[in-house]
């Protein structure tokens, strides 16, 4: 059985720009991993107008940035996991979390693999997806 993403974008607020948020089987994984509930990246970087989505799965594994505390990555460290497509499975694995000192940490999400064809056409929704985008 595979896991579910769904991507949804928290619309911009007083203090952040568009963020993403990521569900795997119904569960925010910044919600799960970062104290506090933390933010997502901001949606313009992680969904750039034109260009492919940073979320897309390749056979090359790289890691991706999914989260930081409220007091900002650079102070605690990041969320973050390495993504790679196996043939017909997106792999989610290998987490990094936050350094919430002094606070215990959670422990790290499981391994998710998801089917690629669902995994694509989430993230294909994801990216054509614009009303977040404030109008210029």
């Amino acid at each position: 059985m595979f896991d579910r993403l769904e991507i949804r974008v928290l619309p911009p607020g007083p203090r952040f720009a568009a963020q993403l948020r990521l569900w795997v089987n119904g569960e925010d994984m910044i919600a799960g991993a970062v104290r506090d509930g933390g933010r997502g990246p901001f949606a313009a970087d992680v969904l750039p107008a034109g260009g492919p989505s940073l979320l897309r799965a390749t056979s090359e594994a790289r890691r991706l940035e999914l989260g930081e505390p409220e007091c900002t990555g650079g102070c605690c460290g990041t969320l973050s996991v390495v993504v790679q497509r196996f043939g017909g499975i997106v792999q989610w694995s290998d987490w990094e979390l936050p350094r919430d000192v002094p606070y215990t940490p959670a422990p790290p999400p499981p391994e998710f693999h998801f089917d690629a064809g669902q995994y694509d056409a989430e993230v294909a929704r994801a990216e054509a997806d614009r009303r977040w985008q404030v109008p210029g």
